[in-house]
């Protein structure tokens, strides 16, 4: 392989803004103008092993994803599926985290050129528009509760049979078999405060005993005013799900004993 051959052909394919530089025996790192939407480049390594030529990020695309995301929250859901579809479109190679391209027949700059692409649609998750963003986190809630509360305990978007036979009050999970079932809310944005709050509201009129707890995505976006009065009603709330897992987890358990 001559390197000055590659790089040319990196150029013609890619940008002319990328240059190679040897890190030791068969391993050179591909410097491009791609990056992150924090500012940080694509992590490209080109390196030779078991007689073959490779493109691989080394881990890196997905590390640095997990600096706002949970490592979970990638393996789900729509975040999930925009990975795999990147990673099928560009016959990228998934191993174990590492995300390798390997170079058949000396298209080095048409496998460079695959490679940038996938890496820079799997960052597209971290530009999720606003209502992607919504239902990422209502996956993301239903999957945590699915993890913390038994299957025979919990029933998503619950309604009161009695009171509410179309289902115009709904509950986004209730948690059964206590002397008074628990209310979880997932709540990311203002119109689903309201909601929530119409919705303990009206069952509070039907005389109805429950517990309630809120677990916003973001509680500092809600509307001042708004929160001020869901706080008037609700029982207990998270400011969000990502920083909170664990102290969510204990307080279900916790709430859970009470049989």
């Amino acid at each position: 392989m001559n390197i000055e051959n590659v790089e040319r052909n990196f150029k013609e394919k890619v940008c002319e803004k990328l240059r190679l530089e040897s890190e030791g025996i068969d391993r050179y790192r591909v410097f491009t103008p791609f990056m992150f939407e924090d500012g940080d480049h694509l992590s490209i390594i080109l390196k030779r092993e078991n007689g073959t030529w490779v493109l691989s990020d080394e881990g890196h695309t997905y590390m640095h994803l997990t600096y706002d995301i949970e490592e979970r929250d990638l393996q789900r859901g729509t975040r999930q599926k925009i990975i795999s579809n990147a990673l099928s479109v560009f016959s990228v190679q998934d191993r174990q985290g590492e995300l390798i391209v390997p170079i058949y027949n000396d298209l080095y700059g048409d496998a460079l050129y695959s490679f940038v692409q996938a890496l820079l649609r799997i960052t597209d998750v971290t530009y999720l528009s606003r209502e992607r963003v919504r239902s990422t986190f209502m996956e993301d809630f239903r999957a945590f509760m699915e993890e913390t509360v038994p299957a025979d305990r919990r029933e998503f978007d619950w309604h009161d049979p009695k009171h509410d036979p179309e289902g115009k009050y709904l509950i986004d999970c209730r948690i059964n078999s206590m002397p008074k079932p628990q209310y979880v809310f997932a709540v990311p944005n203002d119109d689903k405060t309201r909601d929530a709050m119409i919705t303990l509201l009206q069952h509070e009129r039907w005389g109805l005993s429950f517990h309630s707890l809120a677990i916003f995505e973001d509680q500092e976006q809600i509307n001042r005013k708004v929160l001020a009065r869901f706080t008037d009603v609700i029982e207990k709330e998270f400011s969000s799900l990502g920083t909170n897992r664990e102290r969510i987890k204990r307080y279900l358990s916790e709430s859970m004993r009470m049989q």
